[in-house]
């Protein structure tokens, strides 16, 4: 017998569940499928949202024949042969629908081969990703198809699938009398973690237990079918990246509460902890800076915590570490400066070092003028020549870093300001020539 999944897969369009903004009423996809005039497109989802169930739909309102393959099992021979189909198809005046699952798996050579076939109609092309398309597909068969988002399934609209399984008789579990306990579907929808599919996988696990156990599905048979409740994260797709993205802004936003929660569920999902410590010490050097020093220091201080301490207890001192740099004052002006003098460095090739700050350690050094009219801070009133320059004298001084009053920052604000204009003043008196 066939999946418990695969049986209940929705034969209408009203049958799918959660998409309510792309399968709206009046929407243009809905529009388009209510006229026949199916396009090639894009469908970029998470597993489980229905982007294959969609697809048949597509090929029914086209009344298209269907053709699949996936990505991670065909090669160029077998695209060849589906396409060699498809033309003798449209030859006989019938047309093909081409689903290729996860087609980001496709080089740009097995992607390429498409492109003629779109064109002259042969095929329409619906092609299912889980990656952004922007980066995984070849701009060449982007620009031939609509790319249509589906959003992880809600988990109220997961029962609501959960319970038309329960109760279909023809496809479903209709006919073996389960009962559920109370809250038992909002368990599994939970669980699911925006899947349908591993949602009725779970429930027909569920009901092959309770089937020998007096058809009751209870807490006990619940804690055996969702003893391994992963959330869905990719370690290399983009959940990954906007996670960690998220955690990054929520930190810089001051937001320790929303930080601590993606950290947590990076955490959860099964990121190297060693990365989340060296991403947490960028943000320490890159958000918060001078503004707090001790930043830094702590975060080395919990990833080697976490090095000695490893899971779960090292997780505190990551999260310690988080809720910190989240609710410390932040200063970006480090990181601008650093820019922009690597910016000048590429921009002015190698500049010669002003003569007056050479080292001079031999005779020779010094007749060729090393050194001369150096001014040894220490000995001047106050500790520092003010009218004494530092850049090469083709690109005359510069202003790098420009601390905000924030944290501890401010006092360097207040020192280098006076500092800086006292220097200005310093140099229009009396300007020196080394």
């Amino acid at each position: 017998m066939r999946p418990l999944a695969e049986r209940m897969r929705p034969r209408t369009l009203d049958e799918m569940v959660g998409q309510r903004r792309l399968l709206a009423e009046g929407s243009a996809l809905r529009r388009a499928l209510a006229a026949g005039r199916v396009h090639s497109m894009i469908l970029w989802g998470p597993p489980g949202c229905g982007k294959t169930t969609l697809a048949l739909l597509l090929a029914r309102h086209a009344q298209a024949h269907f053709e699949a393959i996936s990505a991670v099992l065909a090669g160029l021979p077998q695209v060849r042969e589906v396409l060699a189909r498809a033309q003798a198809r449209f030859d006989a005046g019938e047309r093909t629908l081409l689903f290729v699952d996860e087609v980001h798996r496709f080089n740009k050579a097995q992607q390429d081969a498409f492109l003629p076939h779109i064109e002259r109609g042969t095929i329409v092309f619906v092609g299912a990703t889980t990656e952004n398309p922007s980066f995984e597909l070849n701009s060449a068969l982007l620009s031939r198809c609509r790319v249509h988002v589906l959003e992880a399934v809600a988990a109220e609209d997961i029962r609501a699938a959960l319970e038309r399984a329960l109760a279909d008789e023809e496809r479903g579990l209709g006919g073996l009398d389960l009962a559920v306990e109370a809250d038992g579907l909002a368990q599994i929808a939970l669980a699911a973690d925006g899947d349908v599919r591993r949602a009725l996988t779970l429930l027909e696990i569920a009901a092959d237990i309770a089937v020998g156990e007096g058809g009751r599905i209870d807490t006990t048979t619940l804690q055996q079918v969702l003893a391994d409740r992963t959330r869905r994260f990719d370690k290399g797709g983009d959940a990954f990246y906007d996670q960690i993205s998220a955690l990054h802004k929520c930190v810089r936003s001051s937001n320790p509460d929303a930080a601590l929660y993606w950290l947590a569920r990076m955490l959860d999902g099964g990121a190297d902890p060693a990365y989340l410590a060296r991403r947490l010490t960028r943000m320490a050097v890159e958000d918060i800076g001078l503004a707090d020093p001790r930043a830094l220091q702590m975060a080395i201080d919990a990833w080697d915590a976490y090095d000695r301490l490893g899971a779960p207890e090292g997780e505190l001192a990551l999260a310690q570490l988080t809720l910190y740099l989240a609710s410390t004052a932040k200063s970006n002006a480090a990181y601008v400066a650093w820019k922009s003098a690597r910016a000048d460095v590429e921009a002015h090739g190698s500049q010669p070092v002003p003569l007056h700050i050479r080292n001079a350690p031999t005779g020779l050094m010094q007749a060729l003028g090393h050194g001369r009219g150096y001014q040894y801070d220490h000995d001047v009133d106050g500790g520092i020549a003010l009218d004494q320059t530092g850049f090469p004298d083709a690109m005359g001084e510069r202003v790098y870093y420009d601390p905000v009053g924030r944290g501890m920052e401010g006092k360097l604000k207040e020192k280098l300001d006076a500092l800086r204009a006292a220097r200005a003043q310093a140099r229009a008196e009396s300007p020196r020539k080394p």
